[in-house]
């Protein structure tokens, strides 16, 4: 039998056909385009190049001056060849405040030196009157009771000599140069007012009233004829108290000084001085008493000539020779325990280590570097309520010299609570400074009322 024969039916599977890909001819950008690409990538550039810079000016100006000195006040900096130079560069005048100075218990004159950076006497070689009013001119005294004198030289830096033909309006510091010798081995010691006068006081052991012969220099400040603090004489023109003092009234006009008075009927025998500027540190804290430290200025000058219950106390120069154990008399207006009316007292004291004076069974740390603690030498002295500003000052030399002025008398209750005073001899640059500014607005008043004259 035949097989039967099937057709064989094969499967074909059509090729996949693949997506056709075209590939595009790249298109040419747009010149436009491409510059704003560029811009902007410049701009990232320069972002990043003026971040470091921005950075390091941002540090110059909120840091202290790196390549020179500040004017203080956030008012500048000026170059170190500046300071010093006989012109004003700061707005306040700050890089030619404090040129000139007298140091140690000779009152030797020395004047900073722009070139050296350093301070330097003076040869007497070519000084001249003039030449010692101008000096005490530029630290602040406008006196005339000027006393000039000669030390021999001893300096191993050198000197500054007076130029060739001196001239009267021109600064100090620019009549002078360096030299290292000097002719005739002498250098100038310079009073800028009288501070010499000896004291006669009682060296009581414990406090009493005081005469005031013994310590001239002590005034009385009163307002509205009433006695509020006490104060010493510094020149004719000036004196120091506490801020704290000079705080009780708005105006200057409101104050009367009374110098050369002992108890209250002194004011009877004696003339009112009227006061035209009263300054007042610019740091003072009514909280702590830290910078707790004035100066008044009297419309006229007081006259050492008149009476010498009046003179000036000697200011404490650089270099004077202070150190513990330290004992000083201490003076104010204040009341005995027999009596009811402020008289004059006086009380021997000794200076404080200011350790002990800031520890926890004393002052618990709230004595600054401006302030001295004072005990008295004998415990149980009958004077109490003292007043603040009156003076502390010390023998030495032949010379007394203020070193405090009271802001925190005495107790009267706890022995354990010295007295506290400003340390006269941390403001010493900025009493000068004071007084330098408040002359200058004295001879800019007096130019202006002789022109409209």
């Amino acid at each position: 039998m035949r097989s039967e024969v099937r057709p064989q039916y094969v499967q074909h599977l059509a090729p996949i056909s693949l997506p056709e890909i075209t590939v595009a001819a790249p298109q040419r950008k747009d010149f436009k385009q491409r510059c704003a690409e560029c811009i902007v990538f410049a701009v990232i550039c320069a972002l990043y190049l003026m971040l470091p810079a921005g950075i390091l000016l941002a540090y110059y100006y909120s840091s202290t001056c790196m390549h020179g000195l500040p004017c203080g006040g956030n008012t500048g900096c000026v170059w170190k060849s500046q300071w010093c130079d006989g012109v004003q560069h700061c707005p306040a005048g700050q890089d030619e405040a404090y040129c000139v100075r007298l140091h140690g218990s000779s009152f030797l004159l020395q004047i900073f030196s722009t070139q050296t950076k350093q301070w330097r006497t003076v040869c007497s070689h070519g000084w001249t009157a003039q030449l010692a009013q101008a000096s005490c001119r530029e630290i602040g005294y406008s006196s005339t009771s000027i006393i000039s004198g000669l030390q021999e030289a001893h300096s191993d830096d050198g000197f500054l000599m007076v130029k060739p033909d001196p001239k009267p309006n021109v600064p100090i510091v620019q009549q002078l140069v360096l030299s290292n010798y000097c002719p005739n081995n002498t250098v100038v010691t310079l009073l800028c007012t009288d501070c010499t006068a000896g004291v006669n006081y009682s060296k009581a052991s414990t406090a009493h009233q005081a005469a005031i012969r013994g310590w001239p220099w002590q005034v009385s400040l009163q307002l509205a004829g009433s006695h509020r603090c006490g104060g010493a004489v510094l020149s004719p023109y000036w004196i120091v108290t506490a801020a704290h003092c000079a705080m009780m009234a708005s105006s200057p006009g409101d104050w009367s000084v009374y110098a050369g008075i002992e108890d209250p009927l002194g004011t009877l025998f004696n003339p009112a001085h009227s006061v035209r500027h009263v300054v007042t540190h610019e740091g003072f804290d009514r909280v702590t008493h830290k910078n707790d430290i004035a100066l008044m200025r009297l419309s006229k000058p007081l006259d050492f000539t008149a009476s010498s219950n009046v003179r000036p106390v000697c200011l404490p120069n650089v270099g004077l020779n202070i150190s513990l154990p330290l004992s000083g008399w201490t003076t104010g207006y204040g009341v005995l325990a027999n009596g009811d009316y402020p008289y004059l007292v006086e009380a021997q004291v000794s200076v404080m280590d200011a350790v002990e004076c800031n520890s926890s069974s004393v002052y618990y740390g709230k004595i600054s570097t401006d302030m001295l603690c004072t005990k008295e030498v004998q415990t149980g002295q009958d004077v109490c309520k003292t007043d603040s500003g009156g003076p502390l000052v010390l023998e030495m030399g032949n010379l007394w010299w203020l070193v405090g002025d009271n802001i925190w008398p005495e107790s009267c209750t706890d022995l354990n609570k010295p007295g506290v005073y400003s340390n006269v001899t941390f403001f010493l640059g900025w009493i000068y400074h004071q007084m330098k500014a408040s002359m200058k607005t004295d001879l800019l008043d007096t130019e202006t009322s002789r022109l409209k004259a």
